[in-house]
C-alpha cells in the first residue's frame, strides 16, 4: 500500500514543480509567482525530488512473501 502512496506523491511533485518552474520563468503569467527567481529554485526542488520518489518506487522490486 504504501507504493502507491509514495507514486501518487511524486507525480504531484513532479506536476507542481514543473507548474512553479515555468511561473518562475515567466512562461506560465498571471500570478505573484511570474518571473521570481525563488518560485523556480523551489519548483526545481519539487520537480527533482518528485522524479526521485517516482524512479525509486517504480525500479522497486516487489517483496516476496
Amino acid at each position: 500500500m504504501k507504493r502507491w502512496i509514495t507514486f501518487a506523491v511524486g507525480i504531484v511533485l513532479v506536476l507542481v514543480g514543473a507548474v512553479w518552474v515555468l511561473q518562475g520563468l515567466g512562461v506560465i503569467t498571471g500570478s505573484f509567482m511570474t518571473g521570481q527567481k525563488l518560485w523556480f529554485l523551489i519548483g526545481l526542488v519539487a520537480f527533482l525530488v518528485g522524479v526521485v520518489l517516482v524512479a525509486a518506487n517504480l525500479t522497486r522490486r516487489k517483496p516476496t512473501s
